[in-house]
This record gives C-alpha cells, sequence and structure tokens, in this order.
C-alpha cells in the first residue's frame, strides 16, 4: 500500500472516529453522528428496531416497532422520529414525527406529529397533531389538533381542535372547537363550539356555540349559543339565545331569546322574548311575543295573541305592570298597567283594561263588568 493511501486511510478513520455505530444500549457519555441500534444517549441520525430504556435522544431517528414491555419506556426524543410503523418507546416526545400506525409517548409529546391512525400522550399533547382516527392525551391536548374520528383528553382541551365525530375534555374546552356528532367537556366550554348534533359542558358555556340538535350547559351559558333542537342551561342563560324547539334555563334567561316552540325560565327571563307557542316564567320582564304568554310577576311589553295570564297564588299575589295585549288577558293578581284585548279580567285591578268586555272583580257591584273601558272604581 503506498504512503498516500495509507495517510487517506488514517485520516478516513480520524474523521468517523467521533461517530458512534452502536449495537446495542450504552450508558457512556452522549455520542454523535450516525447510529444503527438501541443507542441509548446520542445525537445525529439514528436508526433502530425496538426503542429499549432510552436517556436521551436528539436528532433524526428510525423505529421498526415498539417494545412489549412497558418497564422498557423511558427517557426523551427530541427532533424527527419516523415510525415504520409506529413511534412509541419513550417518556417524551418532542419536535416532528411520522407513524404509519400511530405516534406516541408515555408521558408528553410536544411538536408537529402525524399518525395514521393516532396520535397520543399519556400525559400532555402540545402541538400540531393529525390522527387517521384520532388525537388524545390522559392530560392536557394544546394546539392544532385533528383526529379523523375524534379528539379528546382527560383534562383539558386548549386550541384549534376538529374531531370528525366528537372533541371532548375531561376538564375545560377552550378555542375553536368542531365535532363532526358533538363537542363537549367535563368543566367549561370557552370560544367558538360547532357540532353536528350537540355540544355541552357540565360547567358553563361562554362564547359561539352552535349544534344540530342541543347546545346545552350544566350551569351557566352565555353567548351566542344555537341549537337546531334545544338551547339550555342548568343555571343561567343569557346572549343570543335560540332553539329551534326549546330555549330555556332552571334560573334565569337574559338577552334576545327565541324558541320554535317555547321560552321559558325556572326564576326569570327578561329581554327580548320569542316563542312559535308559548313564553313562560316567574318573572317576566322586557318584550314578550308568544301566542301564549305569562308569569307570576310580569313587567313590559306582552303580545300575546291567543292568552296572557298571571296565575292565582295564595302565597305570592301575582303583579302585572306594562301593557299586555291578548285576545284573553287572565289576570288572577294585581293589575298595575294597561291590559288591551277582546276578554280583559283582573281579580284587582289598579290600572286600566280597554276591550270588548272588561271585568274587575275589585270594583265595586255594577262596576264589575263594562264594556270598552274598566278602572279602579272603588
Amino acid at each position: 500500500m503506498s504512503h498516500f493511501k495509507v495517510l487517506l486511510f488514517s485520516l478516513s478513520w480520524l474523521v468517523f472516529l467521533p461517530f458512534g455505530f452502536s449495537q446495542q444500549s450504552t450508558n457512556d457519555p452522549m455520542k454523535v453522528g450516525i447510529s444503527v441500534g438501541n443507542s441509548t444517549k446520542f445525537s445525529g441520525l439514528r436508526f433502530n428496531f425496538i426503542d429499549r430504556n432510552i436517556e436521551k435522544i436528539n436528532g433524526i431517528n428510525f423505529t421498526i416497532w415498539q417494545t412489549k414491555n412497558e418497564e422498557e419506556v423511558s427517557g426523551t426524543m427530541s427532533g424527527i422520529s419516523v415510525g415504520l410503523p409506529v413511534v412509541y418507546g419513550t417518556d417524551h416526545l418532542n419536535g416532528l414525527g411520522m407513524g404509519i400506525i400511530g405516534i406516541g409517548a408515555r408521558q408528553n409529546v410536544s411538536g408537529v406529529y402525524i399518525g395514521g391512525l393516532a396520535v397520543g400522550a399519556g400525559n400532555d399533547l402540545k402541538g400540531i397533531n393529525a390522527g387517521g382516527l384520532a388525537v388524545g392525551a390522559g392530560g392536557d391536548v394544546t394546539g392544532i389538533n385533528l383526529g379523523g374520528l375524534a379528539v379528546g383528553a382527560g383534562e383539558d382541551v386548549t386550541g384549534i381542535n376538529v374531531g370528525g365525530l366528537a372533541v371532548g375534555g375531561g376538564g375545560e374546552l377552550t378555542g375553536l372547537n368542531i365535532g363532526g356528532l358533538g363537542v363537549g367537556a367535563g368543566e367549561d366550554v370557552r370560544g367558538i363550539t360547532i357540532a353536528g348534533l350537540a355540544a355541552g359542558s357540565g360547567g358553563d358555556i361562554s362564547g359561539v356555540t352552535v349544534a344540530g340538535l342541543v347546545a346545552g350547559a350544566g350551569q351557566n351559558m352565555s353567548g351566542i349559543n344555537i341549537g337546531g333542537l334545544v338551547a339550555g342551561a342548568g343555571d343561567n342563560l343569557s346572549g343570543l339565545n335560540i332553539g329551534g324547539l326549546v330555549v330555556g334555563a332552571g334560573s334565569n334567561v337574559e338577552g334576545i331569546n327565541v324558541g320554535g316552540l317555547a321560552a321559558g325560565a325556572g326564576n326569570r327571563m327578561s329581554g327580548l322574548n320569542i316563542a312559535g307557542l308559548a313564553v313562560g316564567a316567574p318573572e317576566l320582564n322586557g318584550l314578550t311575543v308568544a301566542p301564549i304568554a305569562g308569569g307570576v310577576r310580569v313587567s313590559g311589553l306582552t303580545i300575546a295573541p291567543a292568552y296572557f295570564r298571571i296565575p292565582y297564588q295564595a302565597d305570592e299575589l301575582g303583579v302585572m305592570k306594562g301593557v299586555s295585549l291578548s285576545t284573553f288577558n287572565h289576570i288572577q293578581g294585581v293589575q298595575k298597567g294597561l291590559s288591551i284585548g277582546i276578554l280583559n279580567i283582573a281579580r284587582n285591578l289598579k290600572g286600566v283594561q280597554l276591550g270588548l268586555i272588561n271585568i274587575a272583580h275589585s270594583n265595586r257591584k255594577g262596576l264589575k263588568v263594562l264594556p270598552f273601558f274598566n278602572a279602579p272604581f272603588r
């Protein structure tokens, strides 16, 4: 061998000497270069069949399969990870990655990842994640997440989340959330929420909520709330509330409230209240328009072409204040405002009746029933 060839061969070893070609696990200080095998501390280009007992890997990593032994899953992999067919074998996964079947880490996943079937993390999932079937985490899901069927988290979901069937979280759901069938959270939902069938939360909903069938919250719902059939809340409902059939809340409803059939509240309804059939609440305030309307305490302008009623209650005498326009104004309490209709009846008249027949039980004999007009004649 010539002196030139010997020198060239020696120089080549000097060039490649820093690079590690590893076939088995090692706890030596981190090596750099090219690795073939299960190197556990390495930076550079790495090829391995199954990742086991990883400590720290940086760079570009190709892994064929995943370990069946959960005790061998450990460490952090950062950089570009490619799984043929899966990427799974570390506690933490950071950077960019693609798995023909799926990508995941036992604890946290952060970065941009695409899984043919799924992308998942045992704890938190952050970044841009797309799964052919699902994207999910046992903890929080944050960022832009696309799941062919579902996006879900055991705790909070935050960001832009699109699930072909559903988007959901055991905690809070915040941001732009779109579910082909449903969107929901165990706690609060905030932001723009769109669901093909139903959108709901165990806590509060605020923002813009649109659901093909039902939009509802276990506690309060505020903002723009539209349900193809129902928009409702267990406690309070406020804002623009539209239900194809019903708008309602267990306590108060405030704002612009439109129900295809009915709108109601367990306590108070105020604002603009419109329903195709009936509007009712113990306390009814504002402008109310429905064929049938009523409440125990009613104020404002009520337009009820068929029937308006203040019921009789022994423990609390109902009161009507404002103006009521109806074919039949039936006030079995105190009328302090103006009623206009064909038949007006008041148990205790302190206002004015205008109609064909006007009955005031509180007036003295001879003035109880009058045509066209009646007032409190004592």
